[in-house]
């Protein structure tokens, strides 16, 4: 489209950012967002840039990003023209409108005039009434004992080192996919919709193209690792034995080496029971709840006086020389396309072996038998909530599951400072058994359970703010 773009890569301080925009004299400066710690840092960087007593443009995108956050966070932060663009193929109008010398003025004034608006709105709205934290405790969830799921059969980690992507490939979920496309429809039904389904047929035809190729040539290489542990409740936090060195190695089809059947389990662990204990504190829902709706906690579906809790991670290898070569012959369809397709691989691969888990290496659902769209629509027991999700929202507890995955070692992933991972085709979570686990979201903490949280893991009270900014109330 005729711009030169500047690219500066990921995870980039902003001092680098402002010294690239200076030396290159751009026009703009563009900021995307994975994970929301990355929120943060937009913060600083326009921040920054005021202090600096920079005017140009800055674009604000990325998964996690919204004109809420944008209007409210970011904007206050610098008196420049500061730009939310919803999606990549927007970009290209915004700067042609921020470069116009006749569109510039009116354009900014425009955006300008929303985000006041944003924020005159959110001024003014009333809120769901926060519980104490105490109260919210007190109206936790009280799981039925009846289906807490029996002891693993083969607990430990489980380290898979080469899962086949052909077995992979009947587990992915192409929905999302379109949608990365800005193809909005369920597949496969909008493989025949009226509007979009002639380019999304073609799209899908040119996926499985490449699939073919990536397996074939063995372009990719799945990588993962599961583990299984004792653990117990104490309040909202759940405490397990720090596992012993790895007990099972991965073959690469969903098998492992099994522990011998009788093996004894050892105990659940208790707080101030012998051996080293790892704490996962968790955040309760405080928002009031109407008739007889608990405030959930991931806690509440662990027995405080015994039961088990797994984890995983799993990412996809091999993507970089493969992208480099589309690059440099300027074929930016195929890249995009092999990085959407190492996303939906890691998707499919934490699909895959959360099935594993439940069927055999956990074994609670031995006699599970569903197709791929059961397990889309997530009809089995058990759920896998991460970090940085709803459920658990706080993306700090990374560190703390790769330590006990030994995930760098058993898998290659590693993570950033703001505990993305990397490579970034990568999934991981804990995994509960009870058969009344769900999922929900957390939402709006209030400031007792912050200082509670802050505590609880050990940090000061700002250092937990920061964690926790997106649920602050």
């Amino acid at each position: 489209n005729g711009y030169e773009v500047i690219d500066l890569g990921v995870m980039v301080p902003w001092p680098t950012i402002l010294a690239a925009a200076n030396d290159n004299k751009a026009d703009m400066i563009g900021l995307s967002g994975l994970i929301t710690p990355s929120l943060d840092e937009m913060v600083t960087v326009a921040e920054e840039m005021q202090r600096a007593g920079m005017t140009m443009p800055l674009l604000i995108g990325g998964a996690t990003t919204s004109k809420v956050h944008t209007a409210l966070k970011i904007d206050p932060a610098y008196e420049g023209p500061v730009i939310h663009v919803l999606d990549a193929s927007r970009a290209v109008g915004v700067a042609s409108k921020l470069l116009s010398d006749t569109q510039r003025d009116s354009y900014v004034a425009e955006v300008e005039d929303e985000y006041v608006a944003v924020r005159d709105a959110r001024a003014g709205r009333t809120t769901s009434e926060l519980l104490p934290l105490a109260e919210a405790r007190a109206n936790g969830f009280k799981i039925d004992l009846a289906e807490k799921p029996e002891a693993p059969a083969q607990p430990g980690l489980h380290v898979f080192d080469d899962w086949s992507l052909e077995h992979l490939r009947d587990f992915i979920d192409w929905t999302p996919f379109f949608r990365a496309w800005e193809l909005h429809g369920n597949y496969p039904a909008i493989l025949t919709d009226e509007v979009v389904g002639e380019t999304a047929t073609q799209l899908f035809a040119d996926a499985n193209a490449m699939l073919d190729q990536i397996i074939a040539e063995k372009w990719l290489t799945a990588r993962g690792v599961a583990g299984l542990w004792p653990c117990g409740r104490e309040g909202d936090d759940i405490v397990l034995q720090k596992p012993s060195p790895l007990q099972g190695r991965g073959l690469g089809e969903g098998a492992s080496a099994a522990l011998a059947a009788d093996s004894p389990l050892p105990p659940a662990p208790s707080p101030e029971g012998e051996g080293e204990c790892v704490r996962l504190p968790m955040l309760r829902q405080q928002v009031k709840k109407s008739r007889d709706r608990a405030n959930m906690c991931l806690a509440d579906f662990i027995d405080p006086a015994g039961d088990w809790i797994g984890g995983f991670a799993v990412g996809i290898h091999g993507i970089e020389p493969h992208s480099a070569r589309f690059q440099a012959d300027k074929d930016d369809f195929s890249d995009i396309l092999l990085k959407a397709l190492a996303d939906r691989f890691a998707e499919a691969f934490a699909e895959a072996l959360h099935q594993h888990v439940r069927t055999t290496l956990w074994g609670y659902a031995a006699g599970e038998q569903l197709d791929n769209t059961a397990l889309i629509k997530e009809q089995y027991r058990g759920i896998r909530p991460a970090p940085g999700y709803p459920a658990c929202p706080d993306h700090s507890l990374k560190p703390i599951l790769f330590d006990l995955l030994d995930a760098p070692k058993n898998t290659g992933l590693t993570l950033t400072e703001s505990f993305a991972m990397w490579p970034t085709a990568a999934v991981s979570g804990f995994y509960f058994g009870h058969g009344q686990a769900e999922y929900f979201g957390v939402a709006r903490v209030g400031p007792d359970q912050v200082e509670d949280y802050a505590r609880r893991r050990g940090v000061e009270l700002a250092t937990a703010e920061r964690w926790l900014r997106p649920n602050l109330d």
